[in-house]
């Protein structure tokens, strides 16, 4: 099984977490732009990253996340800097909420066009497409999500599930066992699960995973085939989870 880092924040210090990582690993980097992205990536030498992915990220006032309420501008701005570039790309489809609710109203007259947009962008992409989604629970919360433009079906995308056991701990072992499951019989060997949190992020307030949980979330996704788990994210990595995550690779 593949285990991968999402970093949100790729700080000198963050990425020093590099120097634990000695398997197989992809690393997905939030950045603003493409060419933040590429420098990024031009410092880091490490020889078991398989897989740079670039996460685009906006400004808070756009509305960070990716979303048909994200500001037109923006989304316009990060798919024209993509169009026939074939860098693996990642959205991550989630609601502006706490970062800039107002744009559930300012936005909602381009809703439908922000989301062709997206879909169109899913369609068209050169490389390697990404969509990270809410956590799952179920066909009626897939729909809904599709609805609102946070779910794509597309047979070329790998889709990340939010198996946040940390912030959702009503996710009991079955619960989590049947909807890897599903996921895996839904998309194959393009779906993804995550696992955290190892560290907060930019809500800022996200609990921290524990050790024996995070082991028993990576046993389970083992047990069930799953060929790739993202953690979030790389700077919580220590040595006691690098253990964890060295036995379940």
């Amino acid at each position: 099984m593949l285990i991968s880092f999402f970093e949100e924040f790729p700080t000198k210090e963050n990425l020093n977490k590099l120097n634990l990582i000695t398997f197989p690993t992809k690393l997905y980097l939030a950045a603003k732009s493409l060419n933040e992205f590429n420098q990024i990536k031009s410092t880091i030498k490490n020889k078991f990253i398989k897989e740079f992915i670039y996460w685009p990220t906006l400004e808070i006032k756009e509305g960070y996340w990716i979303s048909p309420f994200t500001k037109r501008r923006a989304l316009k701005r990060i798919f024209e800097e993509l169009k026939n570039n074939p860098t693996s790309t990642m959205l991550d489809l989630e609601w502006p909420l706490t970062k800039n609710p107002f744009l559930f109203l300012t936005q909602s007259l381009n809703f439908s066009r922000n989301k062709k947009l997206i879909k169109n962008f899913i369609n068209n992409h050169k490389g390697k497409i990404y969509l990270c989604e809410y956590y799952p629970e179920g066909k009626k919360k897939d729909w809904f999500l599709e609805k609102m433009g946070l779910h794509y079906n597309n047979e070329k995308a790998k889709i990340i599930k939010m198996f946040y056991h940390s912030m959702h701990p009503s996710f009991n072992k079955d619960f989590f066992k049947k909807e890897l499951q599903r996921g895996k019989e839904l998309h194959q060997d393009n779906f993804i699960a995550s696992f955290g949190t190892i560290a907060i992020g930019m809500k800022g307030n996200e609990p921290i995973l524990t050790k024996e949980q995070l082991n028993q979330d990576l046993k389970i996704a083992k047990e069930n085939n799953i060929q790739e788990v993202i953690i979030f994210r790389l700077g919580g990595l220590d040595k006691e989870y690098l253990n964890i995550i060295k036995t379940n690779t």
